[in-house]
């Protein structure tokens, strides 16, 4: 009996063994084909690049399975893959195109025809590169960007290095819902050259891939092209607050309000810095509201200052520009003093006058009141003489 249960043990774990080598050399022997006619493909719209692709060949094996792409790409000097996977036979981004850009590509099958592994292709690889054209150094320098509360879109740059007299630059604009490319229309022009852009209304431009390209020309050079690629959102340098309040509430607590600023930025988008002065300490803070509170650290304290700007918040975007800082509001210790000074002075002064007018006036009259009456007492006697 222990030679037949021995037996029974050892049939059932070659069939185990059987099985699973039968399963392995069934995957093994699965193989699927990488994606064909994989190819990056520019549309002219400034760095918006489309990766497109076939389906591999001898799919028509794999019906119970599914189908998957796994996609990389990157500019060819970043040091990490962007990876997307994807049942579709393309896929769009945006790219810097002053650098060369490489993209993969790979077939995945996961399904009952692999036993439920996952089976991979090859890589079919491909690269896209536009041909400089000019030195680096006629590319324009110090690019600027910034989007004027939310409303203006302003760019300013400096002509490149060693560019001839001749050359003037040229600035192209795409973002994704214009049908094309578009030209600026308004330059800001220096010595007769463009170095900067005013934009026209950018209508839903925002929390979009915006791609600009500066591109020269001159007779007796070629100009090197430079392309950039912002998200509005990000630019966007907000006005100050155009109204401050300061009250000082009781002989520590010290109220600090004002306005959130004009325009069309929502007031939940906002972060403030405030600059605060008592007498000669000065400190710094940041908050998402309209108002604070704070204590003072002196009860002597004289002069109590402070002054505001605004940016857009993380809430709205990734980043943004400190608007300028606001007028200065103040507090002065002893008001009333200085109010009193403030009216005592005019007033003694225009007292004064009074005083010497009024002192003047009666000399005047003092004097022709003796004026007459000599007049009258020399009448008389000339009277008396005459009788």
């Amino acid at each position: 009996m222990a030679f037949i249960h021995l037996d029974i043990r050892c049939l059932y774990t070659l069939l185990i063994c059987t099985a699973f080598v039968s399963t392995l050399s069934s995957n093994a022997e699965i193989k699927v084909n990488p994606p064909q006619d994989f190819e990056i493909v520019d549309p002219g719209y400034l760095g918006y690049l489309y990766l497109q692709w076939q389906p591999p060949l001898s799919l028509d094996n794999f019906k119970e399975c599914t189908v998957e792409y796994e996609l990389k790409y990157r500019n060819i000097d970043s040091v990490s893959w962007k990876t997307i996977i994807t049942k579709n036979l393309h896929y769009k981004d945006g790219f810097d195109l002053n650098k060369g850009v490489e993209a993969k590509i790979h077939t995945l099958l996961l399904g009952q025809c692999t036993n439920g592994s996952e089976v991979q292709s090859s890589w079919s690889e491909a690269t896209y590169w536009i041909s400089p054209q000019g030195n680096l150094e006629t590319k324009i320098q110090d690019m600027d960007c910034v989007y004027y509360n939310w409303q203006h879109l302003l760019c300013s740059w400096k002509p490149g290095m060693g560019v001839h007299f001749d050359t003037n630059y040229n600035l192209f604009y795409w973002y994704e819902g214009l049908d094309h490319v578009l030209q600026c229309t308004d330059y800001i022009k220096a010595n007769g050259k463009n170095i900067g852009c005013t934009f026209p209304y950018l209508e839903s431009s925002d929390y979009k891939d915006f791609y600009i390209c500066v591109n020269g020309s001159s007779e007796s050079q070629f100009i090197r092209p430079s392309y950039f690629i912002f998200q509005l959102q990000n630019i966007v340098k907000p006005l100050p607050p155009d109204y401050l309040s300061l009250t000082v509430k009781n002989s520590e607590e010290i109220n600090l309000k004002w306005s959130i600023p004009k325009g069309p930025i929502p007031a939940k988008c906002f972060i403030f810095e405030i600059e605060f002065t008592e007498d000669d300490t000065t400190w710094v803070t940041t908050t998402v509201e309209n108002e604070i509170y704070i204590t003072r650290t002196s009860n002597e304290s004289h002069q109590l200052c402070f002054l505001v700007r605004s940016k857009v918040n993380i809430y709205c975007s990734d980043d943004g520009i400190w608007s300028e800082w606001s007028d200065e509001q103040c507090w002065k210790g002893d008001m009333w003093k200085e109010t009193l000074i403030f009216f005592l002075i005019p007033f003694a002064f225009v007292s004064l006058l009074v005083l010497l007018i009024t002192c003047l006036l009666l000399y005047k009259q003092k004097n022709l009141l003796k004026t007459i009456f000599h007049t009258k007492r020399e009448t008389f006697s000339n009277q008396e003489i005459h009788c």
